[in-house]
């Protein structure tokens, strides 16, 4: 909360991404200092060398930190795209140094590699279809330099998790067995054989069983065996991505889990890999790894305010008393009244049939609202107090478990699901979300949380639970006073991939480093300023000055017709583009908080 309350004292708001650099750092270093430690376990002859995906995070405050972080470790950079690429280009420094250069590749991108090449960067150009093979060998023939190659293996062995068709034979990248071989005649052909440097592979972002890393480890190594002792120089093994992130602390195979750490992680690469080429005969390779999520992701946390909540519930206590009582709403209160007489199970039953009916008959025309709302809030209140019974039973009936749900709050936050947490709308991907005050109180509300897009999907209804999954979420009851819940390890391509749903745009950020002469053992380094309303209508291709003049001429002759004073008009126009500098979130009104 210390930083989130320097953060208002400079203006900035939630929703609000806070970065943690010093972590970000940590994550950067570690996973090198553990690739070493396992290379000299092992007794290992190659080197690691790593690079980090940019498309993980292509924010330039997450490249300096990671580039900064990596320099004694020659960590560098992979590219997937031109824009990427030139990134990368400009970044780089030193020649020891990676850049991979991967993804769909057209001739502009390949110059640019080239490019690269002629200023004496190690940039290694990763054959994703056969037909790059071809443009590949004519520029550097047009131009003179000689290319780093590698080739993208599509490998037999499966992905598990979200992502797993990052791999096998349906894979959108990678050559099979055959088109390597075809590759390899190719470079030959072009006397370009000193040219392949590098097998390379990708089984998705976030592997969660070690097993298949294991697998996946062995069967490229083959390759590069294979390929070394066809006469190609080789050099390096790039095991692409994979390594996780625990995101629901189960340390399991679960899809949001990893039953794995990093250090097993490294020495499962290292001992695979040095195990098959010793017996092989084969020197052994440089490592490089493409491990993006497993160095970002836990860097950053979204903070979010709750300023609203919905309950269906608020209205028990005042009941709509119909003047005339239809049988269905006496009913449900003699269900109400005579609790002790039914199972739980069998009211609930009762309970729904009645709901029902009271349904039927409203659309029939033969029950009143006043009768039609007894009725709903009967039903409510039934199922309101067959959960209350049931928290003291040990067995649950699975009907029961939807109570939960069904009578948890909706807790209305400041934010966009859809800019700022698309991975849980696009693949469900859990988050841990947990409050950032209030600690020593018990929650005491279940709570799924809804954000304040126009859009059904824009919510987080699944969460961590001790086993599995949960409905809802354990919250504190609102009181007035601001309520923050922090979304934590979104630091992997949240910040990128977000969309302008409803043109609500970029949040505020602030970069927070420790510093155990400061105060609160930290300060912020740096407070970036989210969207405005006029940058994201610019972004939609709208010009901010022709929609004020739009509007003005609007105001003007609502004026000329005495529908609007000119007074008036002149307030209504400096609102309108005074809005404009505003941010897109809400101001939030605490007067309104419920």
């Amino acid at each position: 909360m210390d930083v989130i309350n320097e953060a208002r004292g400079m203006g900035l708001h939630a929703p609000m991404v806070v970065r943690f650099q010093d972590t970000l750092r940590h994550r950067v270093v570690q996973l090198n200092e553990m690739f070493k430690q396992a290379i000299r376990e092992e007794g290992y002859k190659g080197e690691y060398r790593g690079v980090f995906p940019i498309k993980v995070n292509q924010l330039r405050e997450v490249v300096d930190e990671v580039i900064a972080a990596g320099k004694d470790y020659a960590y560098g950079l992979e590219a997937g795209s031109k824009p990427e690429l030139m990134i990368a280009l400009a970044m780089h420094e030193g020649n020891q140094r990676l850049i991979i250069c991967n993804g769909y590749k057209d001739l502009e991108y390949i110059r640019l590699a080239l490019l690269g090449r002629k200023l004496g960067k190690r940039i290694m150009l990763v054959v994703e279809q056969l037909s790059e093979l071809q443009d590949i060998i004519r520029l550097s023939q047009e131009t003179g330099v000689k290319p780093m190659i590698g080739f993208r293996l599509k490998l037999q062995t499966r992905g598990d998790g979200k992502w797993a068709l990052s791999s096998g034979e349906n894979a959108k990248f990678g050559l099979n067995t055959a088109e390597i071989l075809f590759a390899c005649e190719q470079l030959r052909a072009a006397k370009l054989s000193q040219c392949l440097r590098l097998i390379h592979f990708h089984i998705g972002s976030q592997v969660p069983s070690i097993i298949t890393i294991k697998n996946a480890v062995i069967e490229a190594t083959r390759f590069y065996c294979q390929l070394e002792r066809m006469g190609f120089p080789m050099g390096y093994l790039d095991v692409g991505g994979g390594l996780g992130i625990d995101y629901d602390g189960s340390r399991t195979n679960f899809e949001s889990s990893m039953n794995y750490s990093m250090g097993e992680y490294t020495r499962d690469v290292v001992h695979n890999i040095h195990e098959i080429c010793t017996a092989s005969g084969v020197k052994e390779p440089d490592i490089v790894s493409e491990s993006g999520r497993a160095v970002v992701a836990v860097h950053s946390m979204l903070v979010v305010e709750v300023f609203e909540r919905i309950n269906k519930r608020e209205s028990l206590g005042q009941q709509h008393q119909p003047k005339v009582k239809h049988k269905v709403v006496t009913d449900l209160e003699v269900m109400l009244k005579n609790k002790a007489r039914l199972g739980r199970l069998e009211r609930f039953h009762d309970a729904v049939q009645k709901k029902e009916e009271a349904l039927s008959l409203f659309n029939l025309g033969y029950l009143d609202l006043e009768n039609r709302a007894a009725a709903e809030q009967l039903f409510w209140q039934i199922c309101e107090q067959i959960v209350k019974e049931g928290n003291d039973q040990g067995y649950q009936p699975e009907e029961l478990h939807e109570l939960n749900r069904l009578l948890a709050d909706q807790y209305v936050c400041n934010f966009s699901v859809f800019q700022s947490l698309i991975d849980h709308w696009a693949l469900k991907q859990l988050f841990p979300i947990a409050p950032l005050h209030r600690l020593k109180e018990r929650p005491s509300v279940n709570a799924i949380l809804v954000d304040i897009t126009c859009d059904s999907d824009g919510k987080i209804s699944s969460f961590i639970d001790l086993q599995d999954t949960k409905d809802y979420l354990n919250v504190h009851p609102l009181n007035g006073k601001p309520y923050y819940l922090g979304i934590f390890l979104t630091g992997a391509y949240q910040d990128i991939m977000g969309d302008l749903h409803n043109l609500f745009g970029r949040v505020n950020e602030v970069h927070v480093f420790l510093e155990d002469d400061e105060p609160n053992g930290f300060y912020i380094e740096e407070a970036l300023s989210g969207s405005r309303i006029a940058d994201v209508i610019e972004g939609v291709q709208y010009q901010q000055e022709e929609l004020c003049r739009r509007m003005k001429a609007q105001i003007d002759a609502a004026t000329r017709r005495d529908m609007v004073k000119p007074r008036e008009g002149v307030r209504l126009l400096e609102l309108y583009e005074g809005l404009m500098q505003r941010k897109t979130y809400l101001e939030i009104d605490r007067k309104r908080q419920r």
